[in-house]
């Protein structure tokens, strides 16, 4: 009989939502201004508190902002198996299209620290891609 996979006690899935401010943004400027909701989401087993977070934002020509930071909006949230926590934050882009990528840092109740990927999405103006 097949062995059942132990389920890992360290796996956080991220999703991602973004939103452009055209009432912030003033495009003549070259200031383009997204709102970004995440949604963590602890799919493991054990219990993990967020501690830091590390982003790369990208804009069309190739500029790189590196962000690095304690906890997210101000806080430090401690997910329990099964549960999530959802924030929104933003950032501003000199063009109308770009990339954010990055992740975020845990430390597991077993006292083990581990990564959790957030996956590249796009910050892009309406009617901009197709």
């Amino acid at each position: 009989m097949p062995r059942m996979k132990n389920p890992n006690p360290h796996e956080i899935v991220v999703q991602t939502k973004v939103n452009y401010l055209a009432d912030q943004s003033d495009e003549a400027a070259n200031r383009y201004v997204f709102a970004y909701t995440i949604t963590i989401n602890n799919i493991g087993t054990q219990a993990a508190k967020l501690l830091s977070r590390h982003w790369v934002i990208t804009d069309s020509n190739n500029q790189v902002q590196e962000v690095r930071g304690q906890g997210v909006v101000g806080e430090q949230p401690l997910l329990k198996p099964k549960q999530s926590f959802e924030y929104t934050s933003g950032t501003v882009l000199a063009t109308d299209v770009g990339t954010m990528r990055g992740s975020y840092q845990f430390q597991a109740e077993d006292g083990e620290e581990f990564d959790a990927p957030v996956h590249e999405f796009v910050l892009s103006v309406p009617r901009v891609l197709h």
